[in-house]
């Protein structure tokens, strides 16, 4: 009865087969060698390869633009806030299809990935009625013989929109970007800084789900040293190839028992996955994408170097140094270019009070000033941003 020839690694791919044409009578080894290839840094394979097939990505960006977007916004006319305004109507319903939730999400996503954001006004006989969000991939700067931006073009398959200033001097279409130490048109993204080790963290969840398909073994070689012959026959060839490939190719054919005969010898080529230490390299490659973003590593699940003591901690310092900061500037941004269609003294600010991650600093405060008693109670008011008390009012 044919005894069957058991493989030790049924892979495929990174198998040295021997053939009948080679004198394998002592172990050889193939190398290959080359440089390591690193996705562009388009917004097309970042979007791709990043937010639409990273987790860790996908999270940061998401984490990032939800909790900008339950942020509420206010509108100031210098000091006085203004509970009503067509500046703060058109923020609230930016147009149809969106709310002020899904425009937020949008804008920040797009500086989160592509280091800027273009925003689209639409006037009706000069009156502010929508804003829309431009693709930032699909917009491109038009500059003068000065070198400054004098418009902007938006292509779509083949069709282009050129936007320039009005008769006013008004700009339709306003770009947000972050700051970018090598260009003056477009800014850099922080998905950008971390597409390193976005490769590292994709490459490593390929190797291991190509593992898994070959019943999570390394590659190898099987050689064939045998004193009376050197080569495999045509018959010996065929059969081992054809066990190689049907029967122990798979995750579902792993753990079979082998059974090697004839001066077949097993040889390991490449390293296991615990001398690549390959969890470890994993996760310190999500920690690094988690830094780009400035996203505390324990809010992710991510293990190690997990420096807060607890999630309030990571959420108060994810908020102080990574959410208010991009709120700040993006709406400075837009406070800049609204102005040219509004009144020059009005702005949009965040609601800090409304921030959930700063409620241990709101109790501080609040008890702080429960305890000066030096203080007046108009004092205290103006301390905590409250408007002046009306006379007559009861304390």
């Amino acid at each position: 009865m044919k005894n069957p020839l058991r493989w030790l690694v049924p892979a495929r791919t990174g198998v040295v087969e021997t053939t009948k044409s080679q004198d394998v009578s002592s172990l050889f080894a193939v190398s290959h060698g080359g440089h390591a290839h690193w996705s562009s840094a388009d917004y097309a394979t970042m979007a791709r390869r990043g937010f639409m097939a990273n987790p860790v990505v996908y999270r940061c960006v998401r984490l990032i633009c939800e909790n900008a977007a339950a942020v509420p916004l206010l509108l100031y006319d210098g000091a006085q806030e203004l509970d009503s305004h067509p500046a703060l109507d058109l923020v609230t319903r930016p147009n149809q299809q969106m709310g002020r939730s899904d425009f937020v999400e949008g804008l920040v996503g797009h500086l989160l990935i592509s280091g800027n954001a273009y925003v689209e006004l639409l006037a009706l006989e000069g009156t502010p009625r929508e804003l829309h969000l431009l693709r930032p991939d699909r917009v491109s700067a038009i500059t003068g013989e000065n070198g400054w931006v004098e418009g902007f073009e938006y292509r779509a398959g083949n069709r282009s929109v050129t936007y320039r200033a009005d008769a006013q001097g008004r700009m339709p279409v306003a770009q947000l970007r972050l700051f970018h130490p090598l260009d003056d048109l477009t800014g850099f993204p922080p998905l950008q800084a971390a597409l390193m080790a976005l490769d590292i963290h994709n490459a490593a969840s390929r190797w291991n789900k190509a593992l898994l398909d070959n019943s999570a073994r390394p590659s190898g070689a099987l050689v064939y040293a045998n004193a009376a012959s050197s080569n495999l026959s045509e018959d010996q060839f065929a059969r081992l190839k054809s066990e190689l490939e049907d029967g122990y190719s798979g995750a579902s054919r792993a753990g079979r028992p082998l059974l090697l005969e004839g001066g077949l010898d097993w040889k390991a080529m490449g390293l296991s996955p615990k001398d690549m230490d390959f969890v470890e390299a994993r996760n310190s490659a999500a920690r690094d994408i988690a830094l780009a973003f400035g996203v505390p590593p324990m809010l992710l699940g991510i293990p190690g170097d997990n420096t807060y003591s607890n999630y309030a901690e990571a959420n108060r310092a994810f908020a102080r140094q990574t959410l208010i900061p991009m709120l700040v500037r993006t709406l400075d941004g837009l406070n800049h270019w609204l102005r040219q269609w509004f009144d020059p003294d009005i702005r949009l600010a965040i609601d800090e009070d409304r921030i959930e991650g700063l409620g241990q600093e709101r109790e501080a405060v609040w008890a702080r000033l429960a305890n000066a008693d030096f203080l007046t109670d108009a004092e205290k008011r103006e301390a905590l941003g409250y408007s002046p008390q009306p006379e007559g009012h009861d304390v």
